[in-house]
């Protein structure tokens, strides 16, 4: 046929022919789905872990976190060596005035001393001068029967005389155990009183003796006492030894 009639006849078979195409087309699944037609097969297995891949770059420092509790404390160390001693440090202010303690116990004090003087004039040479009057004794430690002290404290003792020299020269010594340690001489002036004196520092031991007497023969024995002259004799203990007291 020919014509409009024609052309129309064929666009009709045109368009049947297209349409089953594309139901077909349209009724088919997505070959990337699991279910791809419609028996889809059974699941793979997992693959090989692949390897590790490579090392990243190291990041930037974080932020400082926080101050962690402290920690037990460990066991002591051994003590070490002493060091070398440091500097004085700065003085300190004075502290406060302590309480005032209890009284303690006196201690005891040595004590020998005697001070005497002659009564006779004109004493025996050659032998102690007594000297009876007595100024002090205390300690009894002066035998005015003997004229003679004896140490009863060992230590060390000062010993000194004054006389009053009337008519003969006097020339008198100082004793200690029998042997003369130091000498006094003063030459009589006519119609005149004289002074004649001397002193020492001597070591006693317990028991030795003191005293003094004229020196000679009796041509020096002037020594001489009255109501208005005295002749003196004395000692007393300084120290006493400390290994012995």
């Amino acid at each position: 046929m020919k014509g409009p009639a024609g052309f129309l006849l064929c666009s009709l078979l045109l368009v049947a022919f297209q349409c089953p195409e594309m139901a077909a087309q349209d009724d088919q699944p997505d070959p990337k789905t699991p279910c791809a037609n419609w028996m889809g097969g059974a699941p793979g297995y997992p693959g090989h872990n692949g390897l590790p891949g490579r090392d990243g770059k190291d990041g930037k420092d974080g932020l400082k976190g926080e101050k962690g509790e402290a920690g037990v404390q460990g066991p002591k160390g051994e003590q070490g060596e002493v060091g070398m001693p440091g500097r004085d440090g700065p003085r300190g202010a004075p502290g406060y005035l302590g309480q005032k303690g209890e009284k303690g116990e006196g201690a005891f004090v040595h004590r020998s001393a005697f001070s005497v003087g002659l009564t006779d004039r004109s004493p025996h040479p050659n032998v102690p001068i007594r000297f009876s009057k007595v100024f002090y004794n205390e300690q009894r430690h002066y035998d005015a029967s003997t004229g003679k002290f004896l140490c009863s404290i060992p230590g060390t003792y000062y010993f000194a005389y004054h006389l009053t020299v009337y008519l003969s020269d006097v020339k008198v010594s100082l004793y200690k155990k029998d042997k003369a340690v130091i000498f006094t001489y003063d030459q009589f002036q006519k119609n005149n009183v004289d002074q004649a004196s001397g002193s020492v520092l001597l070591h006693l031991n317990s028991g030795d003796e003191v005293w003094l007497q004229v020196y000679g023969d009796g041509d020096n024995n002037g020594v001489y006492a009255d109501n208005v002259n005295d002749s003196t004799f004395m000692g007393f203990l300084l120290y006493p030894d400390l290994d012995g007291h």
